[in-house]
């Protein structure tokens, strides 16, 4: 990946929307280990009830309201962290969450971290496997993707992201949680996506 470049701060700085089909097909590297984005979700401040930010700025919620760019990264279920990059514009608490990626290089250190993966497909389909594949915790919540000395960046290694990405409703909200909004965005056919199309 000797050409990837690094998404920068301009990137994030705009509508969640319009930055989460653009992350398709980027390359999250950082802690030995690299995947490819094959599938997102937008989440959009105070307007969207299946939001963090909906009610707005908490303790735990905080970096939602950091510079684009920021790590927003949450403990779900009791059990695994997700990560999420935060968008603007500007600190309004937009953010796209990380559900699915294709795994790349690292992938023994992956299967270390992932013990009960059976396939590769197992490293990084869902949020919770991608944030344990990449060896994310709360410490790593408010660090820079676009900066040193962040740990983790998201990259562009020239692969586009698809012409007619695919689209759904998010996953897990409950009914009138945001749950029937259109802000699930995939690579279409890509086998490391969480969940098949509805």
């Amino acid at each position: 990946m000797a050409r990837a470049r690094a998404l920068t701060k301009a990137f994030f700085d705009r509508d969640s929307l319009e930055v989460a089909p653009e992350l398709l097909n980027k390359v999250l590297v950082g802690n030995g280990v690299s995947a490819r984005l094959v599938e997102v979700e937008a989440y959009r401040a105070t307007e969207d009830p299946g939001s963090h930010a909906y009610r707005g700025r908490t303790l735990r919620n905080a970096s939602m309201f950091s510079a684009p760019g920021t790590l927003y990264v949450y403990f779900s279920y009791g059990n695994h962290w997700c990560m999420n990059a935060v968008c603007g514009p500007g600190d309004t608490g937009n953010a796209v969450l990380l559900r699915a990626a294709a795994p790349l290089d690292g992938l023994d250190l992956m299967r270390e971290r992932r013990l009960k993966a059976t396939r590769d497909r197992d490293l990084t389909a869902g949020p919770g496997r991608l944030g344990q594949a990449f060896a994310v915790d709360r410490a790593l919540d408010g660090t820079s993707l676009v900066r040193a000395p962040g740990p983790l960046r998201i990259v562009d290694d020239g692969t586009v992201p698809p012409t007619r990405p695919g689209v759904s409703t998010r996953i897990g909200l409950a009914p009138g949680k945001g749950d029937d909004l259109p802000y699930r965005f995939y690579v279409p056919g890509d086998l490391n996506i969480s969940r098949p199309p509805r």
